[in-house]
């Protein structure tokens, strides 16, 4: 029989690794009499464990939850997913940065040696995706509090900020919006709230960095579907510009244009856009935008000779882009531009992309 510390520990895993344990399998599976089972789950509740018992035909015991956070044993590949999550948390946007640090911090100090290298050779360097300003900290208070009515499935009501510069007044002073909480979804480093917007009738995204809760919340109502019933195609598409109802979540503007420009040098930069080589220095390039203006201005930044197959009102759109770069060159001089990266090297700063992740 193994030694009572090495068999409450090996009781312990068990009882993480499933929710019920009939007593007469736990006491095969540790090689022990029922009655040890019994003495060593006393031992386990001493130290603070909140092991339950259930009745039945077999009878048996649970791991359940407690006011206190007991230790915790964890398997390997368990315990390097938690420390290279805990790594990249500093992006998550939601405030929890020290926290993590401190987690993985007491995560490492009880990991044994052969852990403890494959952590340390493992070091993650969780880069923000470049931005024009930073992605807002959202305070995990906030966090809580609209995770919490969305599982309780109960209304909010919540002052909500204008964003910085557009002279909008105090939003204490404006009646609180009144939704009904469905999701809450990260999106390019900020944190989102997918509601029902109950003044106006219609699906609303709104930036948590920006919601003030109220307090209490609302009454419990039915939750309705999201359009299209997948709520990471529906966020895809309102941040694409489309209502996201389709289901399909594609651009609400796609055209197509002839490039003379390798497939292969077109292809890096046409994120979900579709490229067909037609030749050496030749390719077909089918890609989507929030506008017809901004979808010629996407493609007009490769900076080659070009096409436009279709449609209409891609063609019009580089005619309205051209007259607008004439007017504003009338007074520039006509010299190029000299010094940085190639305008053809179109990438995560080109307008449609920004526009994908604006502010709703």
């Amino acid at each position: 029989m193994p030694k009572t510390s090495a068999r409450l520990l090996s009781l312990l895993s068990l009882l993480q690794a499933r929710r019920d344990w009939p007593g007469a399998l736990l006491a095969e599976r540790l090689d022990v009499s029922p009655r040890t089972v019994r003495r060593d789950v006393d031992r386990l509740r001493e130290l603070g464990y909140p092991i339950v018992a259930f009745k039945g035909p077999d009878g048996g015991c649970r791991l359940d939850a407690g006011t206190e956070l007991p230790p915790l044993l964890f398997d390997d590949e368990q315990a390097v997913a938690l420390a290279v999550a805990l790594q990249v948390a500093t992006t998550s946007g939601a405030g929890i940065e020290e926290a993590a640090a401190r987690a993985l911090t007491t995560v490492r100090q009880v990991m044994p040696a052969r852990l403890r290298h494959r952590i340390d050779i493992l070091r993650v360097t969780a880069v923000e995706r470049a931005a024009t300003r930073p992605a807002p900290r959202v305070d995990t208070r906030v966090l809580m509090a609209l995770s919490a009515a969305v599982h309780a499935r109960e209304g909010l009501r919540f002052d909500y900020a204008s964003p910085p510069g557009t002279g909008a007044g105090d939003p204490a002073a404006s009646p609180p919006r009144r939704v009904q909480p469905h999701h809450l979804v990260t999106w390019s480093g900020r944190w989102y709230l997918v509601a029902w917007d109950l003044d106006r009738e219609d699906w609303r995204t709104f930036r948590a960095d920006r919601i003030t809760p109220r307090v209490p919340t609302g009454p419990r109502f039915t939750p309705r579907e999201v359009p299209g019933g997948d709520v990471a195609a529906f966020v895809a598409a309102r941040f694409r510009g489309s209502d996201g109802s389709g289901g399909s979540g594609d651009w609400p503007c796609r055209g197509e244009v002839i490039l003379d420009l390798p497939a292969a040098a077109v292809s890096r930069h046409a994120h979900d856009g579709l490229v067909e080589e037609l030749g050496p220095n030749r390719c077909r390039l089918v890609l989507g935008s929030w506008s017809w203006p901004g979808l010629a201005a996407a493609i007009g930044m490769f900076d080659a000779d070009m096409k436009v197959v279709g449609p209409p009102e891609l063609k019009a759109a580089f005619g309205y882009l051209a007259r607008r770069y004439a007017d504003a060159a009338r007074d520039t001089p006509a010299a190029p531009p000299s010094g940085g990266p190639s305008v053809g090297s179109v990438g995560e700063s080109s307008p449609s992309r920004r526009a994908a992740v604006g502010d709703p």
